[in-house]
């Protein structure tokens, strides 16, 4: 452990560099990250490969139609804006069919599907809803009434764009809280900012793979992926969240014996060094249990099951080896003294918080340095007293 820490920052730019190149290279897929709710049946079942020769017969479309719903104030007026509004929407791109209106008894609301030319999980068929959408607002101050786009291929996508647009919020507020706790901790700026760049390079790294394995299909056949397609939607968020404790935790196993070691006067790459040797085996024990557990969900037969294993797995790889024990040293040697800066209206705020028992490790040692008191000579008796 030690040898490996003594080269890592015996040349720490270049370490940073190649590591930074790899993880960048792994986060490319990204780029073509797809959300989508999928739960689409087995190919090799009955029933996936009825939905497959409907497809190839009718169109992928037909597997997951658009409902738009037209309400109005009386049948006339609802079944001509339910007229209008299939004579508009059969003309947009994109979209293969539209059946006739249908009205309901009371002739209140008028139902009208739509079949894209697209399946349901594709950009394709999001371009059409959204068209269909903004069509929709004209065609409501033309006639009066009220249209409505559902079915569940909308509801899919719904989900998917509002995990989407949740998904920054989230990770912003999940590292603000981090970076918070983690000052406090080391009483230390460029720790808790260097922790939080690590996990973003895990993060992208992980997120990649799961692009090119499961869209892309890199590796799908030995990993028993028997169809390609959008990522689950709320796996990133399943991720950023289990990822981030993980990367957390070995973040403080590592540094907090590296600050032990510069608080009791080590030099900052020696105290790196030291400090990585303490730590190191516990940080390698305990991820490998992780991706033991996670890349046993890799074989399991459901979809998500894979996707949420092969990418914990990964992550959990990346960030225990590459980040926390590659990245981590060779950024502590590097950032030297100014790795424990901490600016003076910080220091009178910040509680000081004990790190695994450091005071008591200080109070042993002072004990130790003390004088021992001298035992006092107890006089020897005579066993036989003269009477």
């Amino acid at each position: 452990a030690r040898r490996w820490a003594t080269a890592t920052t015996r040349r720490p730019w270049r370490v940073l560099i190649l590591c930074a190149l790899g993880l960048g290279f792994l986060s490319v897929p990204v780029t073509d990250l797809q959300l989508g709710l999928g739960g689409g049946p087995d190919p090799h079942s009955s029933a996936g490969r009825a939905q497959k020769l409907i497809d190839d017969s009718f169109g992928p479309g037909h597997s997951g139609p658009l409902v738009v719903l037209a309400q109005g104030p009386d049948r006339a007026t609802t079944t001509a804006a339910a007229q209008q509004a299939a004579d508009r929407i059969k003309n947009l791109p994109g979209v293969a069919s539209v059946s006739p209106p249908i009205a309901s008894d009371s002739g209140n609301s008028v139902l009208i599907q739509v079949t894209p030319s697209s399946g349901p999980d594709t950009r394709a068929t999001a371009t059409v809803l959204s068209e269909i959408r903004s069509a929709r607002d004209g065609i409501e101050r033309q006639t009066g009434t009220r249209l409505n786009v559902t079915g569940n291929t909308a509801v899919n996508i719904d989900v998917a764009d509002k995990l989407s647009a949740a998904l920054p919020v989230y990770c912003l507020l999940v590292m603000g809280l981090a970076l918070l706790l983690l000052t406090v901790v080391f009483r230390a700026i460029a720790v808790p900012l260097k922790a939080a760049l690590g996990f973003l390079l895990s993060l992208g790294a992980s997120l990649g793979v799961l692009v090119a394995v499961f869209q892309w299909g890199w590796l799908a056949g030995p990993l028993g992926i028997a169809e390609t397609g959008p990522v689950l939607s709320f796996l990133p968020m399943l991720l950023v969240g289990i990822l981030f404790g993980l990367a957390m935790d070995y973040e403080v196993f590592l540094v907090s014996r590296m600050r032990e070691e510069y608080t009791r006067g080590k030099p900052p790459t020696e105290a790196v060094i030291r400090g990585f040797g303490h730590s190191s085996r516990v940080v390698t024990a305990a991820a490998l249990i992780m991706i033991v557990v996670f890349g046993g969900f890799v074989l399991a037969e459901m979809q998500v099951v894979k996707g949420m294993g092969l990418a914990l797995a990964v992550g959990v790889l990346v960030d225990a080896f590459i980040v926390r024990m590659t990245l981590v040293p060779a950024a502590m040697a590097l950032l030297g003294h100014h790795a424990w800066w901490l600016p003076r209206f910080l220091r009178r705020i910040l509680p000081n918080v004990d790190v695994e028992g450091e005071q008591l490790t200080r109070q042993a040692t002072n004990l130790r340095a003390l004088p021992h008191p001298t035992p006092h000579t107890v006089p020897s008796l005579p066993d036989t007293y003269d009477v």
